[in-house]
């Protein structure tokens, strides 16, 4: 048994039992996985995979309990590796972002400026979704960190920084009836309108819908986007009333941003999540530093080792974006300084 082939067997899991894109994943050839994997169940003794015909179609009881512990021995051999490039001071390596397109394209661009001064050999992939698709990414290793934003507590079982808060904001066109009221919108004066919002908002569990539900109100999301500039653009369109984090506001002489009663909608954090059992390299605890300017070093480190919670509380988005663009860079002698 090898690594090689237990990566190959997990590789064939997570593409849906399909051995031609595991291959494709793997940058290997489909002759070449499908070796690996007779070899790996020649060595144990067992079949992993239930087939018909010549196709995989699930895993066998067997081949579930070995996944599980499949993972973690790779997880394991990763962590060794980290190890080592950290201790050797490696300057070469990848890192793998998963977060929202509004995180992608509002909060990432100064941090990652920050990163490649210091750290120009480092090749970084962003890989933008929605929020429960990244958190599933960094729960299986798929990425090093994941940046996603809540109403509540952060998810279980992940090292949590809160980075900064931030809350929705309503648009309308210019010349909308929203636009000339005498005071701050109120909840009931958006039901029975088309609204357009992200596309998790369609959702009964999110954030918009609860916050519409608790007042026995009913949110119509009629035109959902997963980026704040086209929820704009539709809103210009006149397709409904725009619902948009505050991050994504490009309000230009055709948009108008209403002012709102306080608490109208949940305020949200946005989180930089780290799998516990996970060592990260140290250009992506840079990346976390440039991204939590608020916190000291030591005390990060602190909350990634020992789990000790952060003295300082999330600024708002405003504060936040000031300090970011100020903080500077992280050299990699101050990282090795702070472990």
């Amino acid at each position: 048994m090898t690594l090689t082939q237990l990566r190959s067997f997990i590789a064939i899991v997570d593409c849906g039992h399909n051995v031609t894109l595991a291959a494709q994943r793997l940058h290997a050839t489909q002759s070449g996985v499908s070796k690996q994997l007779a070899q790996l169940e020649a060595a144990l003794g067992m079949t992993l995979f239930v087939r018909r015909a010549r196709a995989l179609t699930g895993l066998t009881e067997a081949g579930a309990q070995v996944l599980a512990h499949a993972r973690r021995l790779l997880a394991e051999s990763a962590n060794i590796q980290a190890l080592s490039d950290n201790l050797r001071r490696e300057r070469h390596g990848v890192l793998r972002i998963a977060t929202t397109h509004t995180q992608a394209r509002h909060a990432l661009p100064p941090a990652l400026q920050a990163l490649e001064r210091e750290w120009p050999e480092v090749a970084v992939h962003v890989v933008p979704g929605e929020d429960s698709d990244g958190l599933q990414a960094l729960i299986d290793g798929h990425v090093d960190l994941a940046l996603l934003s809540g109403t509540g507590a952060p998810p279980a079982g992940c090292i949590a920084v809160p980075l900064y808060r931030w809350r929705r904001r309503v648009v309308v066109p210019a010349g909308h009836p929203l636009s000339q009221l005498q005071r701050p919108l109120r909840l009931d004066d958006l039901t029975g309108r088309r609204l357009v919002s992200y596309a998790s908002s369609q959702l009964a569990s999110s954030s918009l819908q609860r916050a519409f539900a608790q007042r026995g109100l009913q949110a119509d999301v009629a035109v959902t986007a997963r980026d704040g500039d086209l929820i704009q653009a539709y809103t210009r369109a006149g397709l409904g009333i725009g619902i948009v984090a505050e991050m994504a506001l490009d309000p230009r002489d055709d948009l108008v941003v209403p002012p709102i009663e306080p608490d109208l909608l949940p305020s949200c954090t946005t989180w930089l999540l780290l799998h516990p059992a996970r060592v990260l390299r140290d250009f992506g605890f840079a990346l976390l530093a440039a991204l939590a300017p608020q916190h000291a070093v030591v005390d990060l480190r602190r909350l990634i080792a020992d789990d000790q919670p952060l003295p300082e509380p999330a600024p708002d988005w405003q504060a936040w974006r000031v300090a970011t663009r100020i903080a500077r860079p992280v050299a990699s002698t101050a990282i090795a300084t702070a472990r």
